[in-house]
């Protein structure tokens, strides 16, 4: 017995009993006690070595783990907890020499190996650490916070699944470890796996009540399932148990802007700024809300705001450039442009991908960007397990999803498709999932559809499941990446076969979507490799119309219209983000060359016809030969078409529904085919409609055929006059035959998926 035990027999055990409890000035007393008598005592200093790591005096730890091995240099657990107070003065080098010392002296501790590992983890070799950390595991299985720690690693490495595993291990050991159930939930919802995260949130609510994070995130979660009231809700507990979290006011915000109740959006945001003025995230989510209610100046600062904030944050640069290109503000343009291109070449979330159809005539560029938005937002998901093969029934099942089945020229164009479908051969199905505005356009296809489904505020996961329910052979994608898109329900395969049409004039760059409808005009062979869809080619356009569509019997006279009594009309009543300054110059160039005319143009913002006035006067034409129209019902805005000549086309995104409703009218259009599926619209139109004459190819040819068309009028009236049979004869507004056209490539997909075989080219 040592002389400290002879005279102080319960010095040490009155020491450990107190360092147990916490009570550490007080074990430290009794230790150095013990020290005082005996200065070797390898329990004591190693006790004291621990109590100094413990009170962040790593430097004095050292000392006394160092006497311990002089004295004992076999002490297997001082050279681990010397390697723990060298790692605390990250001193990385010297802590894994320690721990390979204790490992040369006893290979299967455990504790050892996580030690090593969460050196690794601190010293950034994650594979190193995750392998310590399984090999600590697999000497104790009962490890929990091995587990646990192995699965904070691979969540913060982006490997959810096998964290999640991670996760239910720690959770197998010790039911109530709630930083494990906080991650476990927090893991399934980055696996898009929203609805065992929420059970995870909620059952941490019941331990936390007063927790307002856990609240936030089952906020957020809620948001991710389409439960949007419900969401913010949630939000509105978080602020009541914390009035200043900024991150639920702003993600109270972005629900809010969902939902259209944007005044409540705004001021969301505006009290998450107030409580963290540099909060770049409310910045950029405020100026969304801003640019939907056209007020595009404020949601510009936001974005510019945002930008100095946080330079990298995703999708920004494309945000900010759309967004002034909104009222035809060209000054960024050249700089955020190049920024853009060089992130797509990078691979850099930097624009989305239907603002990049609008920006570059480039169909390998608009691949990469949707690959990366796939890649970064919406990669395919297997939570619900593939589709089992079935029999071919008597009737395909074609489901037709869309959020915008209301007053939306979308809506307008599939109407009369359905409507007029094969009965005998189909059964056509309708997703809603946009708000009932019951309105006229809703009723129609209501009415039209066998069964009409609303899906609205549910889930991706929902929908699919119910599309799968239902036994969908085909789902057809009518929004793509569109402002209102669902691209999630498709990630998680809806149908079988799954196809993109109408909505979205481009590839959605994702391997589960199959097909993509289109024409031998808006994509070229040379064009097909820059679609992760495979192609199908109808005969003559892939855009349906409605012939029996109405337009105003009103004949407008030029003044009720602010046109000048004489003079020819060029018009384009295309977005003012479709202007881009080359498009623009092109026009002003053509007014300059056919004197007297004008060029009749879509009303906008005040600071969109200040811009181009402003632009027109640089060219030297006078600002008032830029006229505005009026806002007026769509059967009226149809026969205002009427008294323009010549409607110009724009570039890189061309005119659709609008080039389809001059030509309905009878206003012929004049148009650049590009190299991309969207700067080659209204080319498919025109080709449809028999008046190939109106496609150039190069600015150049476009101004001179402009200028030509003006300055010769009998060619005109008698393009004119081919137009005026167009609703009757041409293949553009011929309903049946579109619908025959687009019915034999289902069922051409449908024969190739029977047999077995992927999906492939189909030229119909």
């Amino acid at each position: 017995m040592s002389s400290a035990e002879t005279v102080f027999p319960d010095r040490l055990s009155q020491a450990r009993s107190l360092h147990q409890a916490g009570r550490i000035a007080e074990a430290r007393q009794l230790y150095e006690e013990v020290i005082g008598l005996q200065p070797d005592h390898v329990e004591a200093l190693n006790a004291l070595g621990v109590l100094s790591g413990q009170s962040r005096n790593p430097q004095q730890a050292i000392q006394y783990f160092e006497r311990v091995l002089a004295a004992q240099p076999d002490d297997i657990g001082a050279h681990c907890n010397l390697g723990l107070a060298l790692k605390q003065l990250n001193q990385f080098e010297a802590a894994l020499a320690s721990f390979g010392r204790a490992l040369a002296l006893h290979a299967d501790d455990p504790i050892v190996h996580y030690s090593l590992a969460e050196t690794y983890r601190e010293m950034g070799r994650s594979e190193e650490a995750l392998a310590a950390y399984g090999i600590a595991i697999a000497l104790n299985p009962s490890f929990a916070q091995g587990h646990f720690r192995r699965g904070i690693l691979l969540q913060l490495l982006g490997r959810f699944a096998a964290a999640t595993a991670s996760f239910e291990l720690t959770l197998s050991l010790q039911p109530d470890h709630p930083d494990a159930q906080l991650n476990r939930a927090a893991s399934l919802a980055a696996l898009r796996r929203y609805e065992e995260a929420l059970a995870g949130y909620e059952r941490l609510i019941a331990l936390r009540p007063e927790n307002p994070g856990i609240r936030l995130l089952r906020g957020n979660v809620l948001g991710n399932l389409n439960r949007r009231k419900e969401a913010v809700a949630a939000y509105d507990q978080t602020i009541a148990l914390d009035e200043h979290c900024h991150q639920a006011h702003a993600d109270r915000g972005i629900v809010l802007h969902a939902l259209g109740r944007v005044e409540e959006a705004l001021a969301s945001f505006d009290r998450a700024i107030s409580i963290k003025p540099d909060y770049a995230y409310a910045y950029c989510n405020r100026a969304h809300a801003l640019r939907s209610v056209k007020r595009y100046d404020a949601a510009t600062a936001d974005y510019h705001r945002a930008a100095q904030l946080s330079p990298d944050t995703e999708f920004l640069p494309g945000a900010r450039l759309v967004t002034s290109l909104q009222t035809c503000d060209w000054i960024a343009l050249e700089p955020l442009l190049a920024q853009i291109t060089t992130g797509i070449e990078q691979g850099r979330p930097v624009v989305l991908p239907r603002e990049a159809l609008g920006l570059l005539d480039d169909p390998s560029l608009q691949l990469q960007a949707a690959r990366i938005w796939v890649q970064n937002a919406g990669p395919a998901g297997d939570g619900l397990g593939p589709i089992a093969r079935r029999t071919r029934g008597k009737k395909l099942r074609i489901g037709y999803f869309s959020a915008d089945f209301s007053l939306h020229p979308s809506a307008w164009q599939l109407a009369p498709l359905i409507e007029t479908h094969d009965r005998s051969r189909f059964e056509v199905l309708g997703f809603a999932a946009g708000p009932d505005t019951n309105d006229d356009a809703r009723q129609r296809l209501v009415s039209a559809f066998d069964q009409f489904i609303d899906v609205d505020g549910r889930s991706d996961r929902d929908v699919a499941l119910l599309a799968r329910r239902l036994e969908l052979d085909i789902a057809i994608d009518l929004g793509g990446y569109t402002d209102r898109g669902r691209p999630g329900m498709f990630a998680l395969r809806a149908a079988p076969l799954q196809v993109s049409h109408l909505g979205y004039p481009g590839t959605l760059g994702a391997e589960y979507m199959d097909y993509v409808v289109a024409d031998r005009v808006v994509v070229t062979r040379d064009s097909e490799s820059h679609f992760a869809e495979k192609l199908v080619y109808l005969p003559d356009t892939f855009q349906v119309n409605d012939r029996e569509r109405r337009m105003a019997d009103r004949i407008f006279t030029r003044a009720e219209l602010g046109l000048p009594p004489v003079g020819f009309v060029f018009c384009c009543f295309s977005r003012g983000d479709k202007i881009l300054p080359a498009t623009f110059a092109s026009w002003m160039r053509i007014l300059n060359r056919v004197p007297l005319s004008v060029l009749y143009l879509e009303s906008g913002e005040p600071a969109l016809e200040a811009n181009l006035r402003a632009y027109a006067s640089r060219h030297r034409i006078d600002p008032r030969r830029l006229v505005f129209a009026d806002r007026m019902a769509p059967a009226e805005c149809l026969a205002r078409y009427r008294a323009a000549d010549l409607f110009l086309d724009t570039l890189p995104y061309s005119a659709g529904t609008r080039a389809s409703d001059a030509l309905w009218a009878g206003l012929p259009v004049l148009t650049i085919a590009g190299n991309s599926f969207a700067a080659r619209i209204a080319a498919s139109l025109l080709a449809a409609v028999g008046l190939p004459e109106l496609v150039t190819t190069t600015r150049e040819s476009y101004e001179e055929s402009a200028v030509s068309l003006a300055s010769h009028p009998l060619r005109l009236r008698q393009i004119r006059s081919k137009l005026l049979d167009a609703p009757r004869s041409s293949a553009l507004f011929d309903t049946e035959r579109f619908t025959r056209n687009l019915e034999s490539a289902f069922i051409a997909m449908q024969d190739r998926h029977d047999a077995g075989l992927p999906a492939d080219h189909i030229r119909l």
